[in-house]
């Protein structure tokens, strides 16, 4: 057996039966072992951005890892962006990534790099497997560096590949996530039977399940904490009959404001908050000086356990307050952000998977969709643009009984718009609705805000989308997926109701005022 095939065995035996790919001449064998191993599932992608923000997309819903095949340095290079946001949403993600054979290395070929350093930048584990007698192990390893939260990279020479000898390995033991210790339980505990201002700030594990966030909801009910999720949160179970969760807004002002007053900030699942960028005349976190911030538990611990526990203590036999469930009135008119908001929220299908990138068009989005049934909410993690299109596509493989709704802003659509391509050739469930306002709006407002605002022409070409537009309709007819044009509230429900109703991919592109 080659190195390749028993590679592939390994990994379907540890549960990762899915790789999203964009190979190229190194992993020639890993592509011809798919035959070998049917078990794999190979989803061509093409563009590796595309291959990295699917399997994000996958193990956020699936809760295990998928595999990615990657070409080189400059193909990992191209899937940089989208597995930095895999990284800050602490997704479990192998990579395989193809390199020259041993023998080739040191004649510095024209695709020669440095790949090592580059996968360094995005993994919390990298290996390079020096013969096929360590390919099965080096798997192995890879999958259970994966299930603790993290990129894990193997670096695959290609006459390793090639070469026989190699022999599949047995899956990792199961991973359990640590319970925090006693003591930050005590100590949280006093903060919230102490009187003052208690935010109890949430994300990670405990926003991603029901009992996590009606463990929150039931602390906050009996403490009379107000309960706040981070800005990005990688996955949110929301809808009705859960606790409401409104999250840290993104704007700096926005954000100190919001919690301006508190004495104490108990973070579970989630880091600290911190802006996205300095400003001038800004702190560089939105938390007020004199407030004292307590870890209940930290991504990759169970935070779920920890406030279940804080609960008994602190809240028991106490009822969460729960959203019932409510939707917007369908609107009419000419179409905005938040009339598009409303449409979604009256139509949202129950168990439905929301992939948001709707960045500045997402106004109204979260209050409208909050009382919908249930659903879960796939966020920008990392705040590198361009994951919408290739989330949904990881998300419909995980879930192919789910229907997969994309508010999708239209600048960063064009970053990853080929996963269009992949949807098509899967005949993946995915409505994508893109956001179409002919701008960089986000960028438009960041002008300001960092005090380089002056509204010239030349600035100005810098972030609009125009001369010529982008026709998404197009687009995305040429790519396969039937696509149509709403200008109005009425024209979106109407389309967006056919989407639903139909299989495979559909695109609406939501013309803005």
């Amino acid at each position: 057996m080659n190195g390749a095939q028993a590679l592939i065995r390994t990994l379907v035996g540890a549960g990762v039966d899915v790789c999203f790919a964009n190979p190229g001449t190194s992993e020639m064998h890993f592509v011809a072992a798919l035959d070998d191993v049917p078990e794999m599932r190979g989803v061509l992608t093409l563009f590796e951005g595309v291959a990295t923000g699917a399997a994000d997309g996958y193990a956020r819903i699936a809760g295990r890892p998928a595999a990615t095949l990657l070409h080189l340095g400059p193909g990992l290079g191209n899937g940089l962006a989208n597995l930095h946001n895999a990284r800050r949403g602490g997704a479990p993600l192998v990579n395989v990534v193809g390199d020259h054979a041993r023998s080739h290395k040191r004649l510095d070929a024209p695709l020669e790099s440095d790949v090592d350093a580059i996968a360094g930048s995005v993994s919390g584990w990298v290996r390079r497997s020096l013969s096929p007698a360590d390919v099965a192990a080096d798997a192995v390893d890879a999958v259970a560096a994966a299930a603790r939260g993290q990129v894990a990279t193997l670096l695959l020479p290609a006459d390793v590949s090639w070469s026989e000898g190699a022999e599949p390995a047995a899956p990792p033991a199961a991973r359990y996530a640590p319970v925090p210790t006693g003591y930050r339980l005590t100590q949280v505990a006093a903060v919230l039977r102490s009187g003052a201002p208690v935010v109890l700030f949430v994300g990670g594990d405990v926003v991603a399940s029901e009992a996590g966030l009606r463990a929150a909801g039931q602390v906050a009910a009996g403490t009379g904490a107000r309960l706040m999720s981070e800005t990005f949160p990688a996955r949110t179970v929301r809808g009705a009959g859960l606790p409401d969760l409104p999250r840290l807004p993104y704007p700096p002002e926005m954000a100190m404001a919001s919690l301006a007053g508190t004495v104490h900030l108990v973070v579970a699942g989630a880091l600290p908050p911190v802006h996205f960028f300095g400003y001038p005349d800004t702190p560089g976190t939105p938390v007020p000086v004199d407030c004292t911030v307590h870890v209940l538990s930290e991504p990759g611990e169970d935070g779920v356990a920890a406030l279940r526990e804080l609960a008994d203590l602190v809240a028991r036999e106490v009822q969460p307050e729960l959203l019932e469930a409510s939707r917007p009135e369908l609107p009419s008119g000419p179409l905005t952000p938040r009339s598009m908001a409303a449409v979604v929220g009256a139509l949202l299908p129950e168990r439905a998977i929301v992939v948001d990138e709707a960045l500045t068009s997402g106004v109204g989005l979260a209050e409208l969709t909050s009382g919908a049934p249930r659903h879960d909410w796939l966020s920008l993690t990392g705040g590198a643009i361009g994951d919408g299109l290739p989330l949904a596509v990881g998300a419909a493989v995980a879930a192919p009984d789910r229907p997969v709704l994309v508010i999708q802003a239209d600048g960063s659509a064009m970053y990853t718009i080929s996963a269009l391509w992949t949807m098509a050739r899967e005949q993946l469930d995915v409505t994508v609705v893109v956001c179409d306002n002919g701008s960089y709006a986000i960028l438009q407002g960041e002008l300001g805000r960092v005090g380089a605002s002056g509204g010239g022409e030349r600035a100005g070409r810098l972030l609009d989308l125009g001369g010529p537009g982008l026709d998404f309709v197009a687009l995305a007819g040429g790519m396969g997926v039937p696509a149509t044009r709403a200008a109005t509230a009425e024209e979106l429900a109407d389309q967006l109701r056919a989407a639903l109703a139909a299989p495979g991919p559909h695109l609406i592109d939501a013309v803005l005022r």
